[in-house]
């Protein structure tokens, strides 16, 4: 008998990635770096307040694009030698390649703006502000998620706690009340989601998209009859104040970053370890992804499935209305129609991006408020980027984020789908 020998079968890995470092690169070389502006681009690591002075940084933006766009030319050309061995680039390399996409972009921006110096430290914190409510929504979406429920509605959740936490703190004049009352407000807003999706399993999507028009069509009518008619009792919330930390709030870059914060920015770095610890390293958390990944197995094992979602959905709306509080108790000083912008599904986006961790949500949503917070600084100093194209920013990074993981990205695996004990 004679045995025939199959050759084996060399699987490679996908193009996406080669492909993208590809275009990144030539964009950078040709567009920043040769047709760039040889203007010089200033950097600043301080701001007003701190300890010490850091050195200011300095870019020629032709020649530094240059020579960015060489090294990613490069590592663009090892991604194809290693798929061609049938091998994945390393995540870190994915990284600095990022990082420096973006440092290219920054030198090519500035050099060419009629303000030719930006502080990093103002942009780094300003980001960190602006992805707080992203940081609390994302962290709804992972604790429903996690459990096997779909949560579109937090940007009902955002909203729901923007509104009561201007309206209670304009009643009582306390911004701390507000801050409860927009958590109790995520709530109800995630039990009238729990109570359908779960109880009477209702399509989780529906009812999450019917929240959020409820919610924003609520709050609009309540904001024109009730708030504007009375506008010093109903919308003239009173703000969390910066705190500062003595010393540490000093320290150039992270400091403004850490340690000068308002009570919520403070909040949301405890969230994101609280809820990475609960689900990662305690009994409950173990719990709520058994019921997220193989309900039935976790049913037979003597878990309340419907019990665990319900309650984590209703945490989750507690988060996010926290969440929502920053828009009227830090960022701005009243409350206005759709004053949540469609964050709440930049914050699902990141649920997405960063895989249904804590962390990685943490992280995406800090991506975003970059996004978001560069378009506002370049749009003051002047770019030869179009302000539409820039007022755009955080969305093509959003839809750029997402896309790149389709395919490699896998959640819970009994997400959205309602759980029936026969």
């Amino acid at each position: 008998m004679t045995t025939t020998l199959q050759p084996a079968i060399t699987i490679l890995p996908s193009k996406k990635t080669p492909i993208i470092l590809s275009v990144i690169a030539v964009i950078v070389f040709l567009f920043f770096g040769i047709m760039g502006n040889s203007d010089v681009a200033h950097f600043k690591l301080d701001s007003a307040g701190d300890a010490f002075a850091l050195p200011e940084l300095a870019f020629p933006g032709k020649v530094s694009n240059i020579i960015i766009g060489v090294i990613l030319l490069a590592v663009a050309a090892y991604s194809w030698m290693l798929r061609s061995k049938a091998q994945q680039l390393a995540t870190w390399i994915i990284g600095v390649a990022s990082g420096l996409f973006v440092l290219s972009f920054l030198i090519w921006v500035v050099s060419g703006a009629n303000i030719t110096t930006i502080s990093l430290s103002s942009l780094l914190a300003g980001a960190v502000v602006l992805a707080v409510p992203l940081v609390f929504g994302s962290l709804s979406g992972v604790l429903c998620e996690r459990s096997g429920v779909v949560n579109i509605a937090i940007e009902g959740q955002l909203l729901g706690g923007a509104f009561t936490a201007a309206l209670v703190s304009s009643m009582t004049k306390n911004a701390f009340f507000g801050l409860i009352a927009a958590g109790i407000a995520g709530a109800l807003v995630s039990l009238v989601l729990a109570l359908f999706s779960i109880k009477y399993v209702v399509n989780q999507i529906i009812v999450g998209v019917v929240l959020n028009v409820l919610v924003s069509g609520i709050t609009g009518f309540l904001f024109t009859t009730v708030m504007q008619e009375d506008p010093e009792l109903y919308n003239s919330p009173v703000h969390l104040p910066v705190i500062a930390i003595p010393g540490l709030s000093a320290i150039p870059v992270i400091g403004p970053i850490l340690f000068r914060q308002s009570v919520i920015g403070y909040l949301m770095y405890i969230a994101v370890f609280v809820v990475w610890f609960g689900l990662f390293k305690t009994k409950w958390g173990l719990r709520v992804r058994a019921v997220g990944e193989h309900p039935k197995a976790a049913d037979t094992l003597g878990i309340k499935v419907n019990r665990t979602r319900f309650w984590n959905v209703t945490l989750g709306g507690i988060v996010a209305g926290i969440g929502g509080s920053f828009f009227t108790l830090v960022a701005i000083d009243s409350f206005t129609k759709e004053i949540s912008g469609g964050r709440g599904f930049i914050a699902l986006a990141a649920v997405i991006f960063g895989r249904w961790n804590p962390i990685g949500a943490f992280l995406a949503a800090l991506l975003f408020g970059f996004a978001d917070n560069l378009q506002v600084i370049l749009t003051i100093i002047g770019t030869p980027v179009p302000s539409q194209f820039m007022a755009m920013m955080p969305y093509l990074v959003t839809i750029f984020a997402v896309a790149g993981l389709v395919g490699r990205s896998r959640g819970p695996a009994s997400v959205g789908e309602p759980y029936v004990k026969e």
